[in-house]
């Protein structure tokens, strides 16, 4: 597939010259005609809803920007001008202010299936890559924005992230000053805020071209995980269009239903109550918390008793993704063929849950009385601090400790020769030996 040959002919005079000069009309009929595996399921629609929310978040915040006033005397009237006076200023509000959530739903499902599937081994490491580093960038957007209404919740949480910053040493006092603007959170603070969640939307729509480029150069993986040889991809393949557009673009409409459903009738559900009260420094919050798809993080910071550690640990826990092409030590890319391997991903699934849904808790919170008995826990150990700090241990567990370790122990189940077997033939038939598929793939 990455050996695709174009067959896009210039149909009018100026198709011709721009072919000659900028060939771009022909890369995006190239991609349309581009050989996808013939098996891929309805986990593989959410790159384009991601692509679908990527622009609505840019459309969206271009308007709001128009009217937003990034000072910290207008910036909380601003918005509340947008929602009462500009007109359609409530929807585009509550479209960009959901659509960060659905972007992140949209985007943890996807790495999830990229990561069952094995999406990020050779030779797709650079897709991989550029999809980390799309994610930390949308993290980084995503603070940023938070921060701008300037509410009570924006303006403790960054707060709280910045000071995160100074604990880094050498270099994080300079850091922590030039991105405040001085020595505490003020104008200088909230511009600089406004002006980098502006650019980096932008930034993330360039590096999805790359890791658009790199699918297209690398080729799509599949569920079952083995590559396509060139004397089959005519039975093993289908032309990304129409196929496979529309089948994204009924997924697409029915992800487009749950995000009218916030929007429309339950618009502040993923927000935090305290953001609708302007921001005051003399007032702390009980409990600062971040949005919900930055929980897990959050908790892993909070895991740490030591701050600077606390830092390295949550950046520890987005760096990780960076290397894992090469911790994995299987050789068969799809998990649906390695029973053990799937039992522990099924457990890191629901470690994430209880990441996140520990973030949201305080951290000497008594525990419920039901896990307390079941831990045998009492005294100082009975908090969510606890139990975060054995969720973050099996995070990093994952990917430094059993992936290893299971790719060299497990013994995969039988593998199918090619990609369309499993399905002609009722389910997947035993090939000569696990290692064979993969010299295959």
């Amino acid at each position: 597939m990455s050996e695709h040959e174009s067959t896009y002919v210039p149909k009018s005079g100026f198709e011709k010259w721009l072919d000659t000069r900028l060939p771009i009309i022909r890369f995006g009929a190239d991609y349309m005609t581009l050989p996808t595996p013939r098996n891929l399921n309805y986990w593989w629609t959410f790159g384009a809803i991601l692509m679908v929310c990527l622009m609505i978040q840019i459309v969206t915040g271009i308007v709001l920007a128009m009217h937003y006033q990034p000072n910290t005397a207008d910036a909380f009237a601003s918005v509340e001008r947008i929602m009462r006076d500009v007109p359609g200023g409530w929807l585009i509000r509550y479209v960009h202010a959901n659509g960060a959530s659905m972007f992140f739903i949209a985007v943890y499902i996807h790495m999830l299936r990229g990561l069952y599937y094995g999406s990020y081994k050779a030779p797709r490491e650079i897709i991989w890559i550029l999809g980390g580093l799309i994610f930390f960038l949308m993290i980084a957007t995503a603070f940023l924005g938070y921060v701008l209404p300037w509410g009570q919740m924006s303006y403790w949480g960054a707060e709280v992230i910045t000071n995160l910053i100074g604990a880094i040493p050498v270099v994080g006092e300079p850091v922590l000053i030039w991105l405040r603007g001085g020595p505490a959170i003020d104008n200088a603070t909230l511009n600089r805020f406004f002006s980098l969640h502006y650019l980096l939307p932008f930034v993330i729509l360039g590096v999805v071209v790359l890791h658009l480029w790199a699918l297209h150069t690398a080729g799509q993986n599949n569920p079952v995980g083995i590559l396509i040889p060139k004397d089959r991809v005519a039975k093993d393949t289908l032309p990304f269009h129409p196929y496979f557009t529309v089948k994204d673009g009924v997924v697409i409409i029915l992800f487009m239903m749950l995000f009218a459903t916030f929007v429309f009738f339950m618009p502040t559900a993923l927000g935090h109550a305290d953001n609708y009260i302007p921001a005051n420094p003399l007032v702390t919050p009980p409990h600062i918390v971040p949005e919900w798809y930055m929980l897990p993080f959050y908790a892993i910071l909070r895991a740490v008793p030591d701050k600077f550690g606390g830092v390295v640990a949550m950046f520890a826990a987005i760096g990780i993704l960076f290397v894992l092409p090469w911790l994995d030590t299987s050789k068969i890319r799809s998990m649906r063929y390695r029973p053990t391997m799937k039992i522990f991903f099924a457990i890191f699934v629901l470690n994430g849950l209880l990441l996140g849904w520990c973030g949201a808790q305080l951290p000497d919170a008594p525990v419920i009385g039901e896990f307390k008995t079941f831990m045998l826990i009492d005294g100082d150990l009975n908090s969510y601090l606890w139990l975060t700090r054995f969720a973050t241990l099996y995070y990093f567990a994952f990917f430094l400790a059993i992936m290893p370790w299971v790719g060299l122990r497990e013994t995969p189940l039988p593998m199918p020769t090619s990609v369309s077997e499993p399905v002609l033939s009722g389910g997947a038939m035993p090939s000569a030996a696990p290692a064979q598929a993969e010299k295959k793939g």
